[in-house]
Parts: structure tokens; C-alpha cells; sequence
């Protein structure tokens, strides 16, 4: 692992070993060791100094809110804002626990995708009426609740894959 130009470069263990652990962070330095051909120090050394340069930013459990009986409403709320206050406005949604993500995009308007996780409808509209419609240079706000989820990943390395967009040439 290199720093060229505020970018790491990773090499293929490296690259391996950070696929490794988003597949199970759990795995030991030895196990990960004997599984691509180096101690168990090297895979040491590797995570920490990926660690200290920030590639690898924390290490948490997904967890199945369905499954534990916390039923929630997800929503991707669009804010549409005045050009000059969309970075404030995105600021202030980004400190709310109730949004998990925050997006700012340019098209023909300025605008933010906030996705928003609610206990119930009732939770959703307060937030949104008392928490979003009040912010300064808040435009207008359409709410999309998620009726089905087919699909939700995080971002996965994937260094051998020729078909994955973010194959290892993508990384350098």
C-alpha cells in the first residue's frame, strides 16, 4: 500500500484482504494469513496501516431490523433548494439519526436525496413537516415511501472480477 497524490494505492493482498473481511470482519489475521499465502503479521501490518490511512473506516454488524420485530418505513425524500443554501441544508439533514444517507446532486435543479428510516407513516410526516420544511432555503420535498426492497449492498471489492464495475483497474 502506497500514498501518491492523497491516494492509496492498493496491491492485489491488500485488495484481497479488504474483500475478505467485507465478506467477514471476524476472520483472524492467521486464517486470513493461510488463505492468501502470507503470515499472519503481513496481514496484520496491511490492516493496520489501512486503518491509520482511513481505507478501512470502522468495522460494525449488519443487522436485520425485520427480523428483530422493528418494523420501519424507508423513504427516499428528494429536497429540492435554492442553489446557495443546498450544502447547509444538507448538513442539517446529515445530523438527524432518522436519515442514513445524504446525497447532493446537480441536474437541472439543485437537489438532495436524503433516504430516511421512520417507525411509523405519522414519524415520517412529522420529520419531514418539522425537521425538513422548516430549513432555510428548502424549496419544495417529494417523498417516496419503499413499498418492496429488492436490493441493498454496500460497496464491495471485488479484485478479480473482469465484469464488476469496480474491478481493481477502477481502483488504481
Amino acid at each position: 500500500m502506497k500514498l501518491k497524490n492523497n491516494t492509496v494505492t492498493l496491491d492485489d493482498v491488500d485488495l484481497r484482504i479488504l474483500q475478505a473481511l467485507q465478506e467477514d470482519s471476524r476472520q483472524t489475521y492467521t486464517a486470513l494469513g493461510e488463505r492468501f499465502g502470507v503470515t499472519h503479521s503481513t496481514v496484520y501490518d496491511r490492516i493496520k496501516r489501512m486503518e491509520e490511512q482511513g481505507v478501512i473506516r470502522k468495522y460494525t454488524a449488519l443487522i436485520d431490523n425485520e427480523l428483530i420485530g422493528m418494523r420501519t418505513i424507508t423513504a427516499l425524500v428528494t429536497v429540492y433548494t435554492e442553489p446557495k443554501q443546498t450544502e447547509k441544508v444538507a448538513e442539517r439533514l446529515a445530523e438527524s439519526p432518522a436519515v442514513l444517507e445524504v446525497y447532493t446532486s446537480l441536474s437541472d435543479e439543485f437537489i438532495i436525496i436524503a433516504k430516511v428510516f421512520a417507525p411509523t407513516q405519522e414519524s415520517l410526516h412529522d420529520f419531514i413537516a418539522n425537521s425538513v420544511a422548516p430549513l432555510p432555503g428548502v424549496l419544495r420535498i417529494r417523498t417516496s415511501i419503499v413499498t418492496k426492497k429488492l436490493k441493498e449492498t454496500l460497496f464491495s471489492i471485488y479484485p478479480d472480477s473482469k465484469e464488476h464495475i469496480y474491478n481493481k483497474e477502477h481502483l488504481k
